[in-house]
């Protein structure tokens, strides 16, 4: 029997044979992947209207098939609830914050080039040092049980809505600063989700030096230019790279 459904049914998952053996010859059933609506229910009675030979759903004669497709529901809705229930708790959640700076091996500073929106990593003198870009540092607790000891965490420039990001540009990926309007969707984190980009992983190597290491695309490191080399902007790399550095100071500030 087939009938016209924009439920989006599959067949042929383990739950739907194991339903079909409990059902009478002819009958068969397929699950849903998506959310019960009126029309599926609608569906539903046509089918079972169909099968009564157009005399009308009774009660009492089809008590056990009512019965039968009751419990099929409510399976369905525990198995979408724990489905639910498992992908929340495969989120990175967002621990704390706090206020940092960022210098490379060569104690360049991090400075915001607000033209470019880009980074930059400039040696500071004393009267300029109020160019230094203040961040602020979220932690976030992963969702697995991590094989290292890094940290996911984000990073914004402090007093704006500008957060670091990795996303691939040309095929190859690349730090941009992204404005995120609405700051509670970065507090948990879907692990399959894009929002990864905004997620790097901290490694401290030694005292007070740390890689960031993006969590969307591993093995590429943020990373400054060598050799004082101020026009080019922060940006990533791969560990290997020459003339780029990936080691920083990280320096807290509160």
């Amino acid at each position: 029997m087939e009938f016209e459904s924009n439920c989006s049914l599959m067949k042929n998952t383990s739950a739907s044979v194991a339903w079909s053996s409990k059902l009478p010859q002819g009958l068969d059933v397929e699950i849903s992947h998506h959310p019960i609506t009126l029309r599926c229910v609608a569906n539903l009675i046509i089918a079972m209207e169909r099968l009564n030979g157009g005399k009308g759903f009774t009660l009492g004669r089809d008590e056990g098939l009512l019965n039968f497709l009751l419990e099929s529901a409510v399976e369905v809705l525990e198995l979408e609830s724990a489905r639910t229930e498992a992908s929340s708790r495969a989120a990175f959640s967002s621990k704390g914050e706090y206020e940092c700076s960022v210098t490379d091996s060569e104690n360049k500073c991090w400075v915001l080039n607000e033209g470019s929106m880009e980074l930059h990593a400039i040696m500071l003198q004393g009267g300029s040092s109020y160019h230094k870009v203040h961040l602020n540092l979220s932690t976030y607790i992963t969702p697995v049980p991590s094989e290292t000891k890094a940290r996911p965490v984000a990073l914004g420039i402090k007093g704006s809505n500008l957060y670091l990001s990795c996303i691939t540009s040309e095929g190859t990926p690349t730090l941009h600063l992204e404005e995120v309007a609405d700051k509670e969707q970065l507090k948990s984190i879907n692990h399959e989700s894009d929002m990864v980009r905004f997620l790097f992983y901290k490694q401290d190597t030694g005292v007070d030096i740390s890689t960031l290491e993006s969590a969307h695309y591993r093995n590429w490191f943020i990373s400054t230019a060598l050799q004082q080399d101020n026009t080019k902007m922060v940006n990533m790399c791969q560990r290997a790279t020459l003339n780029r550095n990936t080691t920083f100071t990280i320096q807290r500030h509160n």
